[in-house]
């Protein structure tokens, strides 16, 4: 190997694992996983242990991976008449269809791996979290409530945070955290889908954006917004929680309101720092909220 070679080759490395975490947006993670180790946490008589969080973590990368994959395989030919999105590395031809199909059958062998080494019930929902998982990329095709369908599939990560710790879903609060990742999730997805607005109707695809109109769209997020603190706040009483989840669900319902300050229907510049740092905030704060609650009542 040449002095030429050995110089690029850590460079043409480092390249190919940027644009394969890029691809799946491997940052993102923070929106979903704080939530379903957060149901990991609720669901636990006492802190649940590492070898369970490695388990859990790591069938909730698996799903994530697979299913961000997926979404970028299925949208790519979408994807590359977008201004927006036309460099991902999928339409630029950075990577190929065929690769990415391979990486998203792998990842989701990985979950059904993990789910097998945490309670039966987790295997055994596995095949529905993948149903879900898959359906998400082909609802803008089919109906404006795609954000609905996305915020489904991650409050489902929160059930099976919950289900991983040995909880059952017999019970209200499960389905309350469920209901509050969902609203969450769907509601800021919504913003984000306003940057595309012109783009979906050029493309009859749907989206509350493209159905509604961006003022409507935004009014509608708020809506959502607050029937996530509600289900927060039912949550906590459902549970019993303690003062350390209350002041976390109160900074959270100030964060939100933020959010929604820094998007107009007729100025969308903020849009990544609302959807990206506010919420990235927001699903770190509440999984400490409840950690530290947990560890204070024990």
């Amino acid at each position: 190997m040449t002095v030429t070679e050995e110089a690029t080759k850590p460079t043409n490395l480092t390249t190919t694992a940027k644009e394969w975490t890029e691809m799946i947006k491997l940052e993102h993670t923070v929106f979903a996983l704080p939530f379903a180790l957060s149901g990991l946490i609720l669901a636990a008589p006492h802190l649940p242990s590492l070898e369970v969080v490695f388990w859990t973590i790591l069938a909730f990368t698996g799903a994530r991976a697979g299913a961000m994959t997926l979404n970028r395989l299925i949208d790519s030919q979408i994807d590359a008449r977008n201004p927006r999105t036309n460099m991902r590395a999928i339409p630029a031809g950075r990577i190929k269809g065929s690769h990415a199909a391979i990486f998203a059958v792998i990842s989701f062998a990985v979950m059904l791996f993990a789910a097998s080494h945490l309670p039966p019930l987790c295997l055994y929902l596995s095949p529905i979290a993948l149903f879900w998982l898959s359906l998400y990329s082909y609802t803008k095709r089919i109906t404006w409530l795609c954000h609905i369908v996305l915020g489904i599939a991650l409050g489902g990560a929160a059930l099976g945070g919950w289900v991983a710790a040995g909880g059952q879903l017999d019970s209200a609060s499960p389905w309350l955290l469920a209901l509050a990742v969902s609203t969450w999730v769907a509601g800021f997805d919504i913003i984000y889908a306003c940057q595309d607005f012109e783009i979906d109707k050029a493309e009859k695809l749907k989206s509350i954006p493209s159905r509604f109109g961006i003022e409507r769209a935004l009014s509608i997020s708020k809506s959502l917004h607050v029937v996530t603190i509600g289900s927060m706040l039912a949550l906590g009483l459902s549970v019993h929680a303690g003062m350390a989840f209350y002041a976390g669900l109160g900074i959270i319902a100030m964060m939100l309101v933020y959010e929604h300050s820094l998007v107009k229907p007729n100025d969308l510049s903020k849009v990544n720092a609302a959807f990206f740092n506010v919420n990235g905030f927001v699903s770190i704060l509440a999984f400490f909220a409840i950690l530290l609650d947990k560890i204070i009542s024990q």
